[in-house]
């Protein structure tokens, strides 16, 4: 059973202080910032900027930020025929 979070290393915010957070459709996670994440393997990302955008889909070359490689679209079917070989 989850025991009540420690007040000293987690302070619970007031009204002012909470981050507001936006998820875009096929897109990344907006997150107004300065913001700290903490990744799988413990390291600490931290961005001072007034907006982040962390990224969802994990193509990323800036991962935990985004880089909008989640605008690449992949063909689902092949170029049309209409150039014949001579």
């Amino acid at each position: 059973m989850p025991s009540a979070p420690d007040p000293a290393r987690c302070p619970v915010p007031t009204a002012a202080e909470f981050c507001r957070v936006s998820v875009e459709p096929q897109g990344p996670v907006l997150v107004e910032g300065p913001v700290e994440v903490v990744l799988d393997d413990g390291t600490v990302a931290r961005s001072d900027r007034f907006m982040v955008a962390l990224c969802t889909c994990r193509r990323s070359r800036t991962y935990p930020w985004c880089d909008t490689s989640h605008r690449r679209r992949e063909r689902t079917a092949s170029p049309p025929e209409d150039r014949k070989p001579e």
